[in-house]
C-alpha cells in the first residue's frame, strides 16, 4: 500500500484551449478509496492517466509512496488498472485471463496458481475459472477484470469507469462488492466515475474537477452539506440543489417578494450586490400558510419518494424556471396542482454571485 501525491500535476493536450489537468494538488492516503468525478471533458480520467503513466505530466510531479514515478513506464510504477472495457482474451480461460500477467513476468506456477486461487475466492469465481468469457455474464467478466489486477498485488489500483457496461441492477451489486473488496484488502484506490451515486456510495472521499481545476475534496457528507461553491452544489446530489438568484437590499438577500436575512460576516464577504442562495429539494416546508405559491409541472413518483418540479407564481418568478420539491414516500399532488413551499431556513445555503464561492454560515 502507498500514498499518492499529486504536486501541481499539469498536462496540456496540443490544440486545447486550456490544459487538461491544470495544477492539481491532491493527496490520497493509504488504504483510501478515491472517486474522481466531474462533468465530461473535466480531467478526471487524465487525472487516472497520468497517475498510470499513460500521460504525459507536463509540469508538477506525481509520487506514489516514496517514489516519484513522474518519469516512469507504467510497468516500474506497481500500480493495477481496471478498464471501463473487461479486455479479456477470449481464447483463454478465467483462470489464464487472471494470471497471464503473472505469466509474463515469470512468476512461477506454483506461486501463480496460489495467487489465482486467492483471487478467485475474494471474488466468488472459484466454480468459473474453466469458462471462457463468452460464457460469462457482464457481472462476472467484470470481476475478471478485477481479479487480474488482484494478483499483481499492486501498490494502487486504479479503475476507470469498470461498471459503465453494466446494466442499472448488476451496477448496484457490482459497487458494492468493489467497496467491500477495497476494505478487506486496503489497497490505496483512485476510481474514476460520471455517476455521482457511486462516487457518494463508494468513496472515503471524493475529489470533484472542473475544466481540469479540482474544485473540492471531502468526504461525501461534506460535499452534501457543505459545498466550497456554487458549481459543487449544483452538481452534487440527484435531483439538484435549487439554486435561486438573488440581489442584496440593506441586510437581507431579496428574491421576488421572499426576504431573507443575512449576517453581518456575510455581508462583509460578499464581492457584489448580487447573491445565490441555494436550498435541496428535501428542505422545502410543503403546504406553508405563508409560502411560495407554486404551480407543479410534473411529478416524479419513485415509490420511497416523490419529486414535484414546479413553476414560480409570484415570489421566485424571476429568480429561476423551476423548483424542485422533494416529498417522503408516494405524492397525492397531480401535474397542475398549486402548491405552497416555504424553505427550512436552517438549511439555507449562500454563495457570492460573482465568484460562486460559498459565504460563511456563521449567524453572527
Amino acid at each position: 500500500m502507498a500514498q499518492v501525491r499529486f504536486d501541481a500535476a499539469t498536462c496540456v493536450h496540443a490544440g486545447l484551449a486550456r490544459p487538461t489537468v491544470n495544477a492539481l494538488d491532491l493527496d490520497v492516503r493509504d488504504g483510501e478509496f478515491l472517486v474522481l468525478v466531474g462533468p465530461s471533458g473535466c480531467g478526471k480520467s487524465t487525472t487516472l492517466r497520468m497517475l498510470a503513466g499513460l500521460e504525459p505530466v507536463h509540469s508538477g510531479s506525481v509520487r506514489i509512496g516514496e517514489r516519484d514515478v513522474t518519469g516512469l513506464e507504467p510497468r516500474d510504477r506497481d500500480i493495477a488498472m481496471v478498464f471501463q472495457s473487461y479486455a479479456l482474451y477470449p481464447h483463454m480461460t478465467v483462470a489464464d485471463n487472471i494470471g497471464f500477467h503473472l505469466e509474463i513476468k515469470g512468476v512461477p506456477k506454483a506461486e501463480r496458481r496460489r495467487r489465482i486461487q486467492d483471487a478467485a475466492e475474494i471474488l466468488d469465481l472459484t466454480a468459473l475459472l474453466d469458462r471462457k468469457p463468452a460464457k460469462l455474464s457482464g457481472g462476472q467478466r467484470q470481476r475478471v477484470a478485477m481479479g487480474r489486477a488482484i494478483v499483481r498485488e499492486p501498490q494502487v489500483f486504479l479503475m476507470d469507469e469498470p461498471l459503465s457496461n453494466l446494466d442499472a441492477q448488476l451496477r448496484v451489486q457490482t459497487r458494492a462488492q468493489i467497496s467491500a473488496l477495497q476494505r478487506r484488502l486496503q489497497v490505496t484506490t483512485v476510481y474514476v466515475t460520471h455517476d455521482q451515486v457511486e462516487a457518494m456510495t463508494m468513496g472515503d472521499r471524493i475529489a470533484i474537477l472542473k475544466d481540469g481545476v479540482l474544485q473540492q475534496c471531502s468526504s461525501p457528507r461534506e460535499l452534501f452539506t457543505r459545498p466550497i461553491n456554487r458549481f459543487v452544489a449544483g452538481f452534487i446530489g440527484s435531483p439538484a440543489m435549487n439554486l435561486l438568484d438573488a440581489r442584496i437590499e440593506g441586510d437581507s438577500a431579496q428574491v421576488g417578494h421572499w426576504s431573507v436575512p443575512l449576517s453581518t460576516t456575510q455581508l462583509a464577504a460578499c464581492t457584489t450586490a448580487a447573491i445565490t442562495i441555494g436550498l435541496r429539494p428535501e428542505n422545502w416546508i410543503l403546504d406553508s400558510a405563508d409560502g411560495a405559491r407554486l404551480r407543479i409541472e410534473s411529478v416524479e413518483e419513485m415509490g420511497s419518494e416523490s419529486f414535484l418540479y414546479c413553476k414560480h407564481e409570484g415570489a421566485f418568478a424571476d429568480a429561476m424556471s423551476t423548483l424542485t420539491v422533494r416529498c417522503a414516500g408516494l405524492s397525492d399532488y397531480r401535474r397542475g396542482d398549486t402548491v405552497l413551499i416555504a424553505p427550512q431556513q436552517h438549511a439555507l445555503h449562500f454563495f457570492d454571485g460573482a465568484t460562486g464561492v460559498r459565504l460563511p454560515d456563521t449567524t453572527a
